[in-house]
């Protein structure tokens, strides 16, 4: 299954000096020929393992400017892969040009709240990817401490798995899933504590690490966004039950309401769920940055 229904993936839009290499789930890459990749968020919004044929409007810039955000903040604990926000006009605001990174085999996960599959996993054996967590915990509940829980990558329309930190050992090798599990948390717990400070929950969040051409560890793809992150509403939080959120939540929550089956391609979204998550969005954008979009 490629994730994008019938049609298959979108035709990517010819850009002068630059050659198309790949099409992802969001991001397009393409590759100047002298070690640059041009990396452009799309508007595409993927849920349950697909590729949605409805977009959301200005996601792909919100998803790169802020990213672009957080790399600056968090600059001093990992270097990242970007070289320039100076992009053909075409894809301005939504693309950037990185450097070509040896990306690690593994999702890099940190949870500092449970929901979603770590609470499906908690259900089960009271453990998230070998954390063993106390006992009485709900949807929502604050964990004691931030986890790592990583993932193997899967391809577009296929699902990443949990898995801990021995299995991850051996995709990677011990000495560098340490390294990943450090920065890993380390990020999320910075990112997390700004985030409280502008009355926004840092739930969960994924990230991808790479190595340079140098062979340092570096961070790519993105930063703490909607798509790769779990925000919420401080005021709104209250362990038990699903929480306001500022992500794709109207999305999921219409398919599942809709009777689509999950396994056929997926409806057309309503212009009222478009628009209720653009504005999502564009709120946690403005939120965090405190600066209007």
């Amino acid at each position: 299954m490629s994730g994008f229904g019938a049609a298959g993936a979108p035709i990517a839009p010819v850009i002068e000096g630059w050659k198309h290499i790949r099409t992802g789930k969001v991001r397009d890459l393409y590759s100047n020929g002298e070690g640059e990749i041009l990396l452009i968020a799309s508007d595409r919004i993927s849920a349950f393992d697909w590729v949605l044929p409805s977009e959301i409007p200005n996601k792909g810039a919100i998803l790169t400017q802020l990213s672009l955000f957080w790399f600056e903040l968090l600059g001093n604990i990992v270097p990242n892969h970007i070289i320039t926000e100076d992009v053909p006009k075409s894809v301005m605001d939504r693309a950037v040009i990185v450097q070509p990174l040896k990306m690690f085999e593994i999702e890099c996960v940190a949870r500092g709240y449970l929901t979603g599959s770590g609470l499906t996993e908690y259900k089960e054996n009271s453990a998230v990817c070998g954390n063993v967590l106390p006992s009485g915990l709900v949807d929502g509940s604050k964990l004691p401490e931030s986890i790592f829980t990583p993932a193997t990558k899967a391809e577009v329309g296929d699902h990443d798995i949990n898995i801990d930190f021995a299995s991850a050992s051996k995709i990677v090798s011990t000495e560098v899933a340490t390294k990943l599990r450090d920065l890993t948390l380390k990020l999320y717990d910075t990112a997390a504590e700004y985030a409280l400070g502008r009355g926004i929950i840092l739930a969960d969040t994924k990230f991808e690490f790479g190595t340079s051409a140098a062979g340092e560890i570096t961070l790519g793809d993105e930063a703490l966004t909607p798509d790769s992150s779990r925000f919420w509403e401080l005021d709104g939080w209250a362990p038990g039950k699903s929480q306001p959120s500022f992500d794709k939540q109207f999305v999921r929550d219409w398919l599942i309401s809709s009777g689509w089956d999950k396994k056929s391609p997926p409806p057309e979204l309503p212009q009222e769920i478009i628009e209720k998550t653009a504005a999502r969005y564009e709120e946690a954008f403005e939120r965090i940055t405190g600066t209007k979009f």
